[in-house]
């Protein structure tokens, strides 16, 4: 069957050849790049592919070689409230936020999804490394790649809606099938870092936006070690830039606490947590899991997977997700993803909710 597909094309290397293949299956196609910044000098240039001017010029070029209709979406006001801001205001509450999967959700899987099946489109392609198989999200088969984490949060209707077709093969076959196609993106390096940071400190942006606000650093008996321009740019597991000396230890960020602006830090020891609560659950490839299943779960993109037994109970906000980790974990921040996979082989994404409190191992506390 024929569908009408639009394809979101970011200028990189993935999304074009994503589209080639959509395209060769003979699917009708349209390629459509999304313009996320009113002023895009603002953000990281150099080829880094996403979100900056070379990068809607590569989409261009690599549609035209396609020969599919091309398009530019202006996405930068929902971009700048779903993202931007909402990253801004995590950091600010003392906790750390993912943009990228806050992208996926909020940009490139709710406002370009909803327009596309508005204009009558049957799908949007993208070139994510992870595969559908029966209705469901599964691993790529390129682990170094797996984006299937930064997916975790869509719906059930959103993967439904969804094709990617880049899940069978690694970046290494992608972009010699880019070089066979003529694409010039073939040899076009992966972006990294957040593209809206143009110069990739993340501190000084998030002064910049909410303004230096002196405050303590804590040890755990309360006692200050000294003091920093703002918890807003700190996370949970941070060693480096803490400003402290005088100690044979090293110490790391333990929390954040925004009202107070105190950062308290300690041992490695004490960043190890067994329980973990999340906020907003969504399930995309099962029914919520009210019973307590014995699942896997991933607490970081590209982290290390944990056996864990997970249940959706009632809380006092509604809905939320109670992780019972088999082994601890370290560093793990409020803010991020909790992504649910299957327990059997733990490729299989089940669900998700952003963290919302972690409970310290026993072993650590004691």
């Amino acid at each position: 069957m024929t569908l009408r597909v639009l394809a979101a094309m970011s200028g990189g290397v993935d999304s074009a050849v994503a589209a080639a293949r959509v395209a060769e299956a003979g699917h009708d196609v349209t390629g459509v790049h999304l313009a996320l910044s009113k002023n895009p000098q603002s953000y990281r240039t150099g080829a880094r592919g996403c979100c900056t001017v070379e990068d809607s010029h590569d989409a261009r070029r690599a549609a035209d070689v396609i020969g599919i209709p091309f398009y530019v979406w202006d996405m930068s006001e929902e971009f700048d409230r779903e993202v931007v801001s909402d990253f801004v205001s995590e950091y600010e509450a003392g906790n750390t936020p993912n943009p990228c999967l806050r992208c996926n959700e909020k940009i490139k899987f709710e406002a370009v999804l909803d327009r596309a099946i508005a204009l009558g489109f049957d799908a949007v392609a993208t070139g994510h490394h992870v595969r559908k198989v029966d209705g469901r999200l599964v691993r790529s088969v390129d682990a170094a790649k797996d984006q299937s984490y930064v997916l975790g949060v869509l719906t059930a209707e959103q993967v439904r809606h969804a094709m990617f077709p880049l899940g069978d093969c690694t970046k290494e076959e992608v972009r010699a099938e880019a070089e066979r196609r003529g694409l010039s993106v073939a040899d076009k390096p992966d972006s990294h870092d957040i593209c809206f940071i143009a110069d990739g400190d993340t501190a000084g942006f998030l002064n910049r936006r909410l303004g230096e606000r002196p405050g303590e650093i804590r040890d755990e008996e309360g006692n200050v070690l000294g003091t920093h321009r703002g918890a807003h740019t700190f996370t949970v597991g941070q060693r480096k830039g803490l400003g402290l000396s005088g100690s044979p230890d090293p110490r790391y960020v333990l929390s954040i606490e925004p009202v107070g602006n105190t950062v308290t830090v300690g041992p490695r020891a004490a960043l190890k947590v067994d329980g973990i609560t999340g906020r907003r659950p969504v399930w995309n490839g099962c029914e919520p899991l009210t019973e307590p299943t014995e699942c896997r779960v991933q607490l970081r993109a590209h982290g290390e997977v944990y056996p864990a037994t997970v249940r959706q109970r009632e809380g006092a906000d509604g809905p939320e997700l109670e992780v019972r980790l088999a082994e601890p974990a370290t560093g793990v921040a409020t803010g991020q993803a909790v992504v649910v996979y299957d327990g059997a082989t733990g490729d299989t994404v089940l669900g998700s909710a952003t963290i919302a409190a972690t409970v310290r191992a026993a072993a650590a506390a004691s």
